[in-house]
């Protein structure tokens, strides 16, 4: 393994368990000042100066002049934080990979994320264009722009496949509101969390009546009617969705609700022109917004939203920021902490 002047591959990539930083003792949290970003709402500064029992401070570029450890608040975190000083962030996104890409992330600090009911959201917004293919809701609005009148087919979801990337929380909910609906759900994890490596039976959790490799997903995407991807960008998943993988799909819709930058969007482009790829509904690009001028507009059988899918409110972030702190005040680490090493 080749790597840059001055760098060291990390334990993880090494193949060596990384433990993950213990959370915040409570003499540090004590002593912590809370820094929230100034694009939030009054409201919910309000409400996590109460969970933790201080004021809030703006959370700038420029340090405070104390030595105190820092509590931080926000979507973004300035590379003059990235020190010893950093005691936890807390993301009010469920991503974190704008997080991560910046400057190195501080090893000890803890990092944690909001997810709220994103899931919900996501798994109403990819059932919704589920139904909204079989029923024909394209073609009948079509039709209705002509004034014109013609049975169309229509087919049920029940009895059908949608592949899962992304077995996490949204993934899984994702999975079990399909379940809900009869469709078959085949998970696809790219890390072995739910049991042995690649070509192994692995662990089937709540949402997904299989589960299966990234390495092992070729046949699987032949059998798919829906591909969904609720995949996190990091370095392992950029471009995740290529050439090869799109070729060994057979007239699949395919759904992207997770990173844009996942996705090599020439090789969907090829796909949907030769018909491996049967629709694209894409709620996320790698750059956002799309210009007018920009060519996915002109895709095939495409739809593109405004990545509006998993909308996070103020009360995600209250109710998962007090259910963290909660966690850390018992000496837990939390279920909300994100793997720097491994970007999610």
């Amino acid at each position: 393994m080749s790597t840059s002047a001055g760098q060291h591959p990390s334990p993880l990539a090494c193949g060596l368990p990384v433990p993950p930083p213990p959370p915040p003792g409570p003499d540090a949290l004590a002593r912590a000042l809370l820094l929230v970003s100034p694009s939030l709402d009054s409201v919910l500064v309000r409400e996590l100066e109460r969970i933790t029992g201080r004021a809030a401070e703006p959370l700038t570029d420029v340090p405070p002049p104390s030595d105190a450890p820092l509590l931080c608040v926000g979507d973004t975190l300035p590379d003059t934080l990235r020190t010893d000083r950093l005691l936890w962030f807390h993301s009010t996104t469920a991503g974190t990979d704008r997080l991560l890409s910046g400057a190195p992330w501080p090893g000890p600090a803890l990092l944690t994320r909001t997810v709220g009911r994103m899931g919900e959201r996501m798994a109403q917004y990819v059932l919704g264009w589920m139904l909204a293919e079989c029923q024909a809701v394209p073609e009948f609005t079509e039709q209705h722009a002509r004034a014109h009148w013609a049975r169309l087919p229509t087919e049920l979801v029940a009895g059908q496949t949608a592949l899962v990337y992304g077995t996490g929380r949204i993934g899984a909910t994702v999975g079990r509101l399909l379940q809900a609906c009869g469709v078959r759900t085949v998970g696809v994890a790219r890390t072995t969390r739910y049991g042995p490596g690649p070509g192994t039976e692995r662990t089937v959790p709540p949402g997904f009546d299989r589960m299966t490799g990234a390495a092992d997903d070729t046949g699987v995407l032949g059998e798919a009617r829906w591909v969904i991807s609720a995949l996190p960008l990091t370095a392992a998943t950029r471009g995740f969705f290529g050439a090869d993988r799109f070729a060994a799909v057979r007239g699949a819709t395919f759904v992207n609700v997770g990173r844009g930058a996942t996705v090599d969007m020439g090789a969907l482009e090829t796909a949907l022109r030769n018909g491996r790829v049967r629709r694209a509904v894409l709620d996320v690009l790698p750059a956002e917004p799309a210009a007018p001028e920009d060519p996915v507009w002109k895709l095939p059988r495409t739809v593109i939203t405004s990545h509006s899918s998993g909308i996070t409110t103020d009360e995600d972030i209250a109710v998962d920021f007090a259910a963290c702190w909660q966690d850390v005040t018992a000496g837990r680490r939390p279920g909300l902490t994100v793997d720097t090493a491994r970007g999610y």
